[in-house]
């Protein structure tokens, strides 16, 4: 997944992207949109539950705070 972050490689010379590093930076751009798209949804799930169990609650903070984290560092 670290490789997804990387952008691609232009070319100094004439400030041209390669036709294979465009479609690199697509594809690497639909990844980190379907990882977002699936950290909201485990967020939207998260906020969703209800419960009065004070261990149940806390182990659902702790995994908001988690998934919200993930959610920032993706950007």
């Amino acid at each position: 997944m670290a490789k997804a972050l990387e952008s691609p490689v232009a070319n100094t010379s004439n400030g041209h992207v390669s036709e294979e590093a465009r479609r690199e930076a697509e594809l690497q751009r639909a990844a980190r949109e379907r990882q977002l798209q699936d950290l909201n949804l485990q967020r939207e799930n998260i906020l969703s539950q209800r419960t009065s169990n004070a261990g149940r609650r806390a182990a659902l903070e702790a995994a908001l705070a988690q998934v919200e984290a993930r959610i920032q560092a993706i950007g």
